[in-house]
């Protein structure tokens, strides 16, 4: 039996599956303002399955410049990161060049964003099936996901800057 798989590298849209983004803000216990943060994930509903699909995110995410498992990178500081956060009009567009998405922010994440200048993004080569779109995610349900062990060492966590138009 054999089982189909991302070559390395390599990867189709198809198997990348339901791309889905989620944001959420809070206060890091040894800072005076909030954070903001904005989760890219994805169902694991590929064509190959979510086991191809975690390759494929990790191949997608590589391609952007992202290191997955790695340290904290910062996109204003590197050129080689082609991950792109535009916050205008309530809303936070994320741009990959394997994904684009729209997160319709609540005022005190666009507060978060604006007044720290950037947005920590993590970005899970890890499936959530069950955070489907118009299904509503409670804060443990996010909290158990974003903070999973292995979740967050198969990520990559990058800072990106906020841009607006105008």
């Amino acid at each position: 039996m054999t089982t189909p798989q991302a070559s390395t590298g390599m990867f189709t849209p198809a198997q990348l599956g339901t791309q889905i983004l989620i944001g959420w803000s809070g206060r890091q216990p040894d800072a005076d303002q909030d954070t903001a943060y904005l989760l890219a994930y994805s169902l694991g509903d590929g064509q190959d399955g979510p086991v191809v699909g975690r390759e494929a995110m990790r191949a997608a995410l590589e391609r952007a410049g992202l290191r997955v498992g790695g340290p904290i990178q910062d996109a204003a500081e590197s050129t080689g990161i082609q991950a792109k956060l535009l916050v205008q009009a309530g809303q936070a567009v994320l741009t990959l060049p394997h994904l684009s998405a729209q997160y319709p922010a609540p005022a005190e994440w666009l507060d978060a964003a604006r007044t720290q200048g950037q947005v920590y993004g993590m970005f899970a080569t890890t499936p959530w099936p069950e955070a489907v779109p118009g299904r509503p995610v409670s804060e443990d349900q996010l909290r158990a996901f974003a903070a999973d062990e292995e979740v967050v060492r198969t990520a990559a966590h990058c800072l990106l800057p906020v841009r607006s138009l105008g």
